[in-house]
């Protein structure tokens, strides 16, 4: 439990907005959202290790961003830019946004440049990070070296990710364009309250987010109120009708 729980709060060295690189981006115009943009992004990727996620599995956008962090969905593109440009992010093979120097504000370690380079050698073995060089320590002087990863060390990294892995089933993957995400005990309950049209709802949803780019915090929600917004389209109007009896009519 120990081990897990480093993973949910951000340490800042005192010079961490004094580093070349806060100073860069500070300075540009609109720099002092940027900066705050940046720590925010920070603080949401903690507990999945450095990757933008919602819950456990889908990748932030930029619009889910922009409403996580309340800032407008223009400054969330331009500063997705901007520290793609400084090297702050990575875009995963998967679409995710990776926090590049997250280990370095995380968890407990012999050496600062040791945990950095532990994290992104298990991306690579997960075929997260995109095929190329190794990455290079911060050329900082109070920032350690990176030094060799010890191979037993390697291996309790290797273990402890396996042991995540069986205790995260991988949601299955539906709809024509596969990009309808649904856990186990969802499309369960899917099939069982909707038995006639939950695979017509998971083929609209997927369609709909294929042609408008839009993305769902919980497709299993989402497809709930359509189903549920179109039964309240297709109820009768209640009318109300007068029954009362004027004089001089009959019944």
């Amino acid at each position: 439990m120990t081990e897990n729980r480093r993973y949910y709060y951000l340490k800042l060295k005192e010079y961490f907005f004094n580093s070349e690189t806060m100073m860069i981006l500070e300075s540009m115009q609109d720099g002092l959202l940027y900066s705050n943009l940046l720590l925010k992004m920070y603080l949401m990727s903690l507990k999945s290790g450095g990757i933008l996620l919602l819950g456990d599995h889908f990748p932030h956008t930029p619009q889910t961003i922009a409403t996580c962090t309340r800032h407008q969905i223009g400054t969330v593109e331009r500063g997705l830019k901007i520290f793609l440009q400084l090297g702050l992010i990575e875009i995963l093979t998967d679409g995710a946004y990776y926090m590049t120097d997250i280990q370095l504000l995380i968890g407990q370690s012999s050496t600062e440049g040791e945990r950095k380079k532990r994290e992104r050698s298990r991306l690579q073995r997960q075929k997260l990070l995109p095929s190329g060089g190794l990455d290079i320590c911060p050329p900082n002087s109070r920032v350690d070296k990176c030094p060799p990863i010890l191979e037993k060390e390697k291996d309790i990294e290797i273990d402890k990710d396996r042991e995540l892995d069986k205790g995260r089933p991988a949601p299955a993957v539906l709809g024509r364009y596969q990009n309808v995400f649904l856990s186990d005990r969802e499309q369960t309950e899917l099939q069982a309250d909707f038995p006639t049209v939950w695979q017509e709802y998971i083929e609209r949803l997927s369609e709909y987010m294929a042609s408008t780019g839009k993305q769902y915090r919980s497709h299993a929600a989402t497809i709930r109120r359509w189903i549920a917004d179109d039964h309240r389209k297709a109820a009768p109007p209640a009318r109300d009708r007068d029954y009362s009896v004027k004089d001089g009519e009959t019944i």
